[in-house]
């Protein structure tokens, strides 16, 4: 890829989102900070970058609106959120027992729960990426942290 086809800004439209606690909102935006820190993003017939992504959640889809900084629209992506759930749900499932754990079980247990956990990461990152096979270009640490951000969207308080 191109050294100019990334995410310079992201935006979540906060109208499609649930109310959160003041922790997930920063949960959002460290997600947010880590993925604009350093990512490669390219629409398929997209020449250059970098780009504006608006993010909104429409039922159970997940909506991309990309633009080029220079206002030029790049396209619309969207791609459903139901193949996520199962694990999304275990995500958070084992990111709580790997929270439990510290404070009590042992070097080995963490390790083997984090092994699970980075698994899991692994796991909904080659699903978005295939999610955005046909429409969008990302390597695998791109991928890593927009799933990421899609967790931190779909917290609860």
């Amino acid at each position: 890829m191109s050294e100019d086809h990334y995410i310079s800004e992201l935006h979540i439209d906060a109208q499609s989102l649930a109310v959160t606690s003041p922790e997930m909102e920063h949960e959002r935006r460290v997600a947010i900070f880590d993925l604009l820190e350093e990512n490669n993003f390219k629409p398929k017939e997209s020449q250059s970058g970098p780009y504006i992504v608006n993010v909104s959640l429409l039922e159970d889809r997940l909506l991309l609106n990309v633009l080029r900084t220079n206002g030029v629209a790049r396209g619309d992506f969207s791609f459903s959120i139901k193949p996520f759930r199962r694990i999304i749900k275990d995500y958070f499932m084992i990111c709580e027992a790997y929270h439990d754990a510290i404070r009590t079980a042992t070097t080995a247990k963490i390790e083997a729960i984090d092994m699970g956990r980075r698994g899991l990461h692994n796991e909904g990152s080659r699903l978005l990426e295939d999610s955005l096979r046909n429409s969008v270009e990302l390597d695998f640490n791109t991928s890593r942290r927009m799933f990421t951000l899609i967790c931190a969207l779909h917290r609860r308080p």
